[in-house]
């Protein structure tokens, strides 16, 4: 039986796709809160590691009234993602893509206390990556 290039291409390319999405996105445990560390500016800072449907701390705690800053660091070398943090009202409104293998800081002050989900709304085959267990919690204290 003899195949052509294309489709021993294509047959490689779905088994890779298709492993990737079906052994991501698994999470074990409760997320262990990380706190923000306040440099001599005083603005908090935190690297976040950007992968394949995680983020690396997915429990951030930073304090009310205080500048932040996440320095969101993808290490993916495929898939690009975003971070979304939409809660204008507590001063926090972040849409920033970020490409694979890309370095990005965002930075917001939040106004009020309270928990509030940071996640990926990007698609991959038919489902979201917050769906797969790309999202997090910003702890404002």
């Amino acid at each position: 039986m003899r195949y052509n290039i294309e489709s021993v291409i294509f047959l490689f390319i779905f088994a890779f796709i298709s492993i990737c999405y079906l052994t991501s996105g698994t999470t074990y445990g409760e997320p262990t809160p990380v706190q923000a560390t306040v440099s001599e500016d005083g603005v908090q800072r935190i690297d976040v590691k950007v992968d394949s449907y995680s983020f690396e701390p997915n429990h951030i705690v930073v304090t009310v009234g205080k500048p932040v800053e996440l320095i969101l660091k993808s290490v993916t070398k495929v898939l690009p993602h975003n971070f979304t943090l939409n809660y204008p009202e507590a001063g926090l409104n972040v849409d920033q893509d970020i490409s694979h293998g890309q370095e990005v800081k965002v930075t917001f002050t939040p106004t009020k206390t309270g928990s509030f989900d940071f996640y990926c709304d990007k698609k991959f085959l038919f489902e979201s990556h917050r769906k797969k267990g790309m999202k997090g919690i910003l702890e404002v204290k």
